[in-house]
């Protein structure tokens, strides 16, 4: 026997409904009693015959056995089943489109020109992946279009996201030469470091300049006499001192964490996060990626929101200096270039001004201070004579 249920028959006196089983020659391969009715093994036919019959008793299904078993799961899990494959195939699709393209180059007319080819060719968002050949193809194409610009293109496949890197074709300029000149103070600062490679170094370590002194000579002297025009080469770092003024308003507002929070899972994909609830007016975000795919542009998130308040405070004299640094800071980062260092900063002044705290902030700076200064007009004989007189 392959196909057959396990039944339980509850109700006042089983037997009873066992003897009207049997008056209907129903088949009962295996019969027991349990405390709470009484269990029988009964054929798929014989099934359906005992479910017509209007009674009192309950009827339920314990288990299925064979086809029958197989039958069961399939219709309970079959949506489960069916979704289970439609996202294996949403999955497969979407993994041979292009999300995303990223050209790596300074240059953004150089980015500009590759990326209209690739689209030309295309290679573009949300079009699908071309094969090794044809990406090799392509790569050819382009560098014969753009013989003249680029060098070296390679488009590397990253999940669904396409890298190019490129190297822009370097043009055969004949060197210039560099024209007689000195090196002089861009402005007033002491000197921290001097490193000259051509040259008459006239200055020294911890010497004062102020803008426009020579540092660096480009005349060669020989005693007193000037006997040749040399290009300076080198390059100055002096100690430079900065004052920021900062006018902060005694009143501001800071965002304070009320201690309600919320926490859920959430869906990040592309640009965009789906979630399940509407969070607080004011929060704090705190995320933690549990699954992410190589893929494919999606992450699954378990997100924290810390709902926060926003709270009236008021600087003083005691508290102001931290913010004051912050600020003076950022405002003098502004007009530094990224090889200057800030070796110090000390605040000169404060004091309260209406409803504003007035701060003076001085800086010591190491930054570069090299400039040049053309020499090629100078008369070598007319300057020896002079000296002369």
């Amino acid at each position: 026997m392959n196909n057959h249920y396990r039944i339980l028959i509850k109700g006042k006196n089983p037997s009873y409904f066992l003897s009207l089983l049997i008056s209907m020659h129903i088949s009962i391969y295996h019969k027991e009693e349990s405390p709470t009715g009484l269990i029988l093994e009964i054929n798929e036919k014989d099934y359906q015959k005992i479910t017509a019959i209007k009674t009192s008793y309950k009827i339920i299904v314990l288990n299925r056995y064979g086809f029958l078993k197989l039958q069961y799961l399939f219709s309970k899990y079959f949506v489960f089943l069916f979704g289970l494959i439609f996202f294996f195939i949403i999955l497969f699709f979407l993994s041979h489109l292009i999300f995303s393209v990223e050209v790596i180059h300074s240059n953004y007319e150089i980015r500009s020109i590759i990326y209209q080819d690739l689209k030309k060719f295309g290679i573009e968002k949300f079009n699908f992946k071309v094969s090794y050949e044809e990406k090799e193809e392509i790569v050819q194409k382009i560098l014969k279009k753009e013989t003249e610009k680029i060098e070296w293109l390679e488009i590397e496949e990253v999940g669904t996201k396409y890298v190019v890197h490129v190297e822009e074709r370097k043009k055969n300029k004949e060197k210039e030469e560099c024209s007689p000149r000195n090196i002089v103070a861009k402005k007033d600062a002491m000197i921290l470091d001097i490193q000259a490679e051509e040259g008459e170094v006239i200055k020294k370590r911890l010497d004062y300049v102020k803008k426009g002194d020579i540092i660096i000579s480009g005349l060669i002297y020989n005693k007193e006499d000037i006997v040749a025009k040399r290009c300076a080469i080198g390059k100055v770092f002096g100690e430079v001192w900065y004052q920021v003024n900062l006018s902060i308003p005694k009143r501001y507002h800071e965002e304070k964490v009320t201690g309600d929070k919320k926490s859920q899972l959430e869906i990040e994909f592309l640009d965009s996060t789906y979630h399940l609830f509407s969070h607080y007016k004011s929060y704090r975000k705190q995320s933690i990626a549990i699954l992410a795919s190589r893929i494919l542009p999606i992450r699954f998130l378990f997100s924290t929101y810390l709902e926060t308040d926003v709270v009236d405070k008021k600087y003083n004299l005691e508290n102001i200096d931290s913010m004051a640094y912050e600020l003076a800071t950022n405002k003098l980062l502004d007009k530094l270039s990224e090889e200057d260092e800030i070796i110090s900063k000390k605040i000169l002044k404060k004091y309260e001004k209406d409803s504003k705290i007035e701060v003076e902030v001085f800086f010591r700076v190491k930054e570069d201070i090299t400039d040049f200064v053309d020499i090629s007009n100078i008369d070598i004989t007319k300057e020896n004579q002079q000296e002369e007189e």
